[in-house]
């Protein structure tokens, strides 16, 4: 019997004298701003070192190379974590700002903490490494008093056609992530920048003359009204602002636009909110929608806009104009733009401030009857 029990009692303590498993731990935080307000939390990594690698650097006092292969591939996962620039993000109808630092490994000073925790009869260590911010961290927008969500402009380019799309996308990422300082007036023409092939639009139908013509940069519009909407209906005086000639039904409702022609026609609005204001841009290419979202601080600001009042019905002309368009067949045509009536539209917004009106003005857009145009074969007798 007793050959027995000695066998099973040395297993006994074999096992009740195993080590416990050394992690290293990769402990920090971050921030993210939500509702009004700045939070940190918490972020933690944590990975289990080969036990013989350990046991080898604390027989022999030094970091072991049984050790080395774990902690390239720790290394690797921690110079993976790249720095991301803060954004808002709507998560379940709450708008969270997020950034992301990116990590730098240090291998020498994660080494040294290890064999300093073994010798110290731990069973931890912490990873040692470098942060890295984002240019545009939460910590900015937190210093900018960009705290909470202030309104969206939305609008639908619905129908339009690919180099229409494209121009829409081209320009709305010009004016994505960016800020405009208080006092400031956001300059339309000037954000946007030069339009033309080499700043990655495509030529697109524009108004002209009466009729339509292909330019650089056509469907821009799209871009600036929807940028005015958001901003209008963040309450921002207008410096300048214009209407297109005719009714476009894809700024409707009518009156609710803003066309620009570099350099003589141009959106100007003025930061008047005390604060920065922060511009994210959006787009759905399946919906064909476009979208400003605006952020800054709470200033009690609230603004409501009335619909459309529109009076003033002309007839359109009965007689269309027709430009060149090399994709129909000869003494066939194709409908461009649809005939409009000319009218007249009046938007009332009203700004109140903790529940008190503080102002009123009114968005008028006068707009002339347009002809249909269709586009035609170039050798076509109706082109003159």
């Amino acid at each position: 019997m007793k050959r027995f029990l000695l066998p099973l009692l040395t297993l006994s303590l074999t096992v009740s004298a195993q080590a416990a498993p050394f992690t290293l731990t990769l402990s920090t935080s971050e921030q993210k701003i939500e509702k009004g307000n700045v939070r940190n939390y918490p972020i933690r990594k944590a990975w289990v070192l080969p036990a013989d690698g350990i046991a080898a650097s604390k027989k022999h006092h030094k970091f072991s190379s049984q050790l080395s292969a774990k902690l390239s591939g720790i290394e690797k996962q921690v110079n993976a974590r790249r720095p991301l620039p803060a954004t808002f993000k709507n998560v379940g109808g709450t708008w969270i700002a997020a950034d992301q630092n990116g990590w730098i490994f240090d291998r020498d000073g994660t080494k040294a903490n290890i064999l300093k925790a073994i010798k110290a009869g731990k069973s931890s260590a912490q990873v040692a490494f470098k942060v890295v911010k984002p240019q545009r961290s939460v910590q900015l927008l937190a210093q900018r008093g960009v705290l909470t969500y202030v309104t969206t402009g939305q609008s639908s380019y619905a129908g339009s056609p690919a180099f229409r799309e494209k121009n829409i996308l081209v320009g709305a990422s010009k004016l994505d992530n960016f800020f405009i300082a208080p006092g400031h007036v956001f300059d339309f023409n000037n954000e946007i920048g030069q339009i033309d092939a080499s700043t990655g639009y495509v030529k697109g139908f524009v108004i002209s003359g009466g009729t339509l013509a292909k330019e650089d940069g056509g469907g821009i519009c799209q871009v600036s009204t929807t940028i005015f909407r958001a901003l209008y209906k963040a309450g921002l005086p207008i410096v300048e602002r214009h209407d297109h000639s005719h009714r476009v039904k894809y700024y409707d409702p009518v009156g609710f636009e803003a066309t620009v022609y570099a350099p003589d026609l141009n959106l100007k609005m003025k930061n008047d909110t005390g604060k920065y204001l922060f511009v994210q841009a959006g787009w759905d290419r399946n919906a064909q929608t476009l979208r400003f979202d605006i952020f800054g601080a709470n200033t009690g600001r609230s603004v409501s806009l009335s619909k459309p009042v529109i009076t003033n019905f002309k007839a359109p002309p009965k007689k269309p104009t027709y430009i060149q368009d090399t994709r129909v067949a000869l003494n066939t045509r194709r409908l461009l733009d649809q005939p409009m009536q000319g009218m007249t539209s009046v938007i009332t917004r009203t700004i109140k401030v903790k529940g008190k009106a503080v102002s009123s003005d009114k968005l008028k857009s006068t707009y002339r009857p347009w002809a249909a145009v269709y586009g035609v074969n170039p050798k076509d007798k109706r082109l003159k």
